[in-house]
């Protein structure tokens, strides 16, 4: 059945990343857009409890409270007939982290930027490049589709202080997911896994390296009758990365489970908010928390 652009724009409306954690959750990252779409997009996000991301941090009893609020640019891209998307997305963030390091309590608190990332998304098949006019007639079924994100250490770090906003090293995730549409019911399947490079300015001047991270991922989402209206179950699951100081292998594999919800609700055109969220669980190394975000994303298309 035939639908208008508005109806389209707030059914494919994308979800916004929270930088909390490596297992974004993402739910409609497959979804197709027409030609030259844009997006902007801000995110708030508060996770509070064990937020510490690296398992190789010599840390106990962590407690962090972290704010953060992440800005994203999104464009629709036609790649040799393929639809997809390029994005880049920042974060700031500020957090108050108490602990025990080598014995000794901490309490401390950071602001500053995160990392700064930049990702390519491509339909690989079930979703042609589509213009304005030829959009609204497409009905989705089967979409396959590959991502990749560069993770750029542009984020506050100093070798001598614990825990850091930025990583001080790159890296770079790979991502290959399903998505399939019955009715009003979309389900989506992921797998990837993280790469990492060397921090050779760990604790002062100490190498810190990483095995890869794999992750399985799953959305689960239904949309409501308004356009654009619709409500996700996500669940994701990270294994691996293994860490190494100075070649020393230590016992912090990760193994993490993490759990949410997302609510989308469309407002005026091109306009729509979202509300996320999620708990993660740990079963060796990994975040241990909970957090909430709202999202706030308008879109456009080009003449």
């Amino acid at each position: 059945m035939k639908r208008s652009l508005q109806s389209i724009f707030f059914l494919s409306i994308l979800c916004v990343s929270f930088t909390i954690n490596s297992q974004e959750l993402e739910p409609r990252a497959l979804i197709n857009l027409p030609q030259k779409f844009n997006f902007v997009g801000m995110a708030y996000a508060y996770a509070s409890g064990n937020t510490i991301l690296d398992p190789s941090l010599p840390l106990d009893d962590f407690n962090g409270r972290i704010n953060s609020l992440v800005l994203a640019y999104i464009r629709s891209i036609n790649f040799f007939g393929k639809s997809g998307k390029v994005d880049v997305i920042l974060p700031f963030a500020g957090g108050d982290f108490s602990g025990n390091y080598l014995g000794s309590n901490f309490d401390d608190s950071y602001t500053g930027f995160g990392d700064l990332r930049a990702r390519i998304s491509l339909n690989l098949t079930g979703a042609p490049s589509l213009t304005k006019e030829e959009y609204p007639n497409y009905t989705q079924k089967i979409i396959s589709g590959l991502g990749i994100q560069l993770i750029i250490p542009t984020g506050n770090y100093k070798k001598e202080q614990l825990p850091n906003l930025g990583s001080n090293r790159w890296s770079i995730k790979a991502n290959y997911g399903l998505s399939y549409a019955i009715n009003k019911w979309i389900l989506e399947a992921h797998a990837g896994l993280w790469v990492f490079s060397d921090n050779k300015e760990f604790l002062e001047d100490n190498t810190l390296s990483q095995s890869a991270l794999w992750i399985a991922k799953g959305n689960i989402i239904r949309s409501f009758q308004k356009d654009g209206m619709w409500l996700a179950f996500s669940f994701g699951y990270g294994y691996g990365a293994d860490t190494f100081i100075n070649g020393v292998r230590r016992d912090a594999t990760i193994s993490q489970l993490r759990l949410g919800l997302t609510y989308a609700l469309p407002l005026k055109k091109g306009h729509s908010l979202k509300f996320t969220v999620a708990s993660g669980i740990r079963f060796k190394q990994g975040g241990d928390f909970d957090v909430f975000g709202i999202s706030y994303v308008y879109g456009w298309l080009d003449k």
